[in-house]
């Protein structure tokens, strides 16, 4: 019982109402919701990469790490702790991401028993694509808030990187440049942070006592040094974030283009 015995013509219909093509098939076209449920993907996907940036804006922002400072409009006091600040949007924005897989666990569960027709089921497609559009929204404007007016505290970021222990990796590597194999390097470098730990030295005397370390080792220790052997394209280093962000600054303009072009 599928199209119709009048005159029809969906292809002219469809041309007039302004769409680029139509249906192939009638039964499809009246049950098809695939484009609700990969629009809710993409924002559960979307959904989670605020999460984990929430997540992340969690632990910088706690004493423990100390890296980030937020401003009052982003966060709340304590109802009990006077010294508190709590993350409030960040961890808003974290849990609002389990909304976000609801909507979509629910719309693939509505549609995988459906036989391949319309079914009044379908109207349950309207409220989660909707909500989640809407949460979405709210969420990328309040963690694009947080982070625009979030005080980064690089002096703490700085003493962490800096840990002696933090440039291990690059002990072994000097190693392994000097021809040691990388698993006798590895083994070497972490019997002196073992010992370090066990204070039985510090590590920059630990590493000059190596002689196949000595002083090129305990170099690698000061200040800032290790961080700026991170050449690699993606690395930590100056020079390859510097990369990345303006890689990223183009890609950023060229989607706001697209956007734009969209939106007009």
């Amino acid at each position: 019982l599928a199209g119709s015995s009048l005159p029809l013509d969906p292809v002219g219909t469809a041309l007039d109402l302004g769409f680029a093509s139509t249906f192939d098939n009638s039964l499809d076209a009246v049950s098809d919701r695939d484009f609700v449920a990969e629009s809710l993907f993409a924002l559960s996907l979307l959904g989670v990469h605020l999460s984990r940036i929430g997540e992340e804006v969690c632990l910088w922002a706690s004493d423990e790490f100390g890296f980030l400072g937020l401003d009052d409009a982003f966060s709340t006091g304590s109802s009990m702790m006077p010294q508190k600040k709590n993350p409030d949007i960040a961890e808003l924005a974290r849990g609002r991401s389990g909304r976000l897989i609801g909507h979509l666990t629910g719309m693939l569960t509505t549609l995988k028993g459906l036989p391949l027709t319309y079914n009044r089921d379908l109207q349950e497609d309207k409220e989660p694509l909707f909500d989640a559009l809407d949460q979405t929204v709210l969420a990328l404007g309040a963690i694009g808030g947080l982070l625009a007016t979030a005080s980064f505290k690089t002096d703490a970021m700085a003493t962490a990187a800096d840990s002696p222990y933090a440039a291990a990796t690059d002990l072994a590597e000097l190693l392994v440049e000097g021809g040691t194999p990388f698993r006798e390097a590895h083994a070497i470098v972490g019997d002196i942070v073992r010992r370090a730990l066990a204070g039985e030295a510090s590590m920059a005397d630990l590493v000059r006592e190596e002689e196949r370390l000595g002083e090129a080792g305990a170099a690698i220790l000061e200040p800032g040094v290790s961080v700026t052997r991170r050449t690699t394209r993606g690395g930590a280093g100056p020079v390859p974030v510097a990369d990345q962000l303006e890689r990223f600054r183009v890609r950023l303009s060229a989607d706001a283009k697209r956007v734009q072009d969209l939106a007009s």
